[in-house]
């Protein structure tokens, strides 16, 4: 028997306020005290429910992690696929991730933000987060061959984009919208030419 469209839709929304309800757990709790328990009231489901989709919190901590990248990775495709030059794609991604952020703010400083010492035996969202940073850290080499970037070491360049993020994510908590202006600003501040700082 053949799962129906409408199943499968009813069982991504029930997946989808479990993850959300999770996030406001570990949020306040952290990881370690968060309970299943605590998971299932949240998203307003029974244990049942919850044990159906996931056998534990960590998995559930994990299902966040990979969902919130894959939507974030997933959203870049058509910006990054457009004909602009490196620069304006990279100003333009990071309208996109700022966009994502506003949207979602508790998600993206979570993603973040999330205990960077938890260890998984998998962890699938890595690929979305490597397949993310190896496109901007093209984007970023790319503009440094065509001269839109200073001729720094692009690993420099990228390691200047925790700053980025996080500046973005905290962006996202105001009213009016992230503008192109703002996010050159934010790239000006944190990558800046070596040789003008004289």
């Amino acid at each position: 028997m053949s799962i129906s469209d409408r199943q499968l839709e009813e069982r991504k929304m029930r997946q989808d306020r479990i993850l959300s309800g999770a996030l406001e757990v570990f949020k306040s709790k952290g990881l370690e005290k968060a309970t299943m328990d605590e998971i299932a009231s949240e998203s307003g489901f029974g244990k049942a429910t919850l044990y159906y989709y996931f056998h534990s919190k960590e998995e559930v901590f994990a299902a966040i992690l990979e969902n919130g990248w894959e939507t974030l990775w997933t959203s870049l495709e058509p910006v990054i696929s457009g004909n602009e030059g490196p620069r304006q794609t990279f100003v333009n991604v990071l309208l996109k991730i700022a966009e994502n952020a506003k949207n979602r703010p508790g998600l993206f400083e979570f993603l973040f933000n999330a205990p960077k010492l938890m260890q998984f035996e998998s962890q699938p969202w890595k690929k979305y987060q490597h397949r993310m940073y190896g496109t901007i850290q093209g984007l970023l080499e790319d503009g440094i061959r065509e001269g839109e970037f200073p001729k720094l070491d692009s690993q420099l360049l990228f390691k200047a984009m925790g700053g980025l993020f996080m500046g973005l994510v905290l962006m996202g908590d105001r009213k009016e919208p992230v503008s192109a202006r703002d996010v050159e600003e934010l790239i000006n501040q944190l990558i800046t030419d070596p040789t003008k700082a004289e």
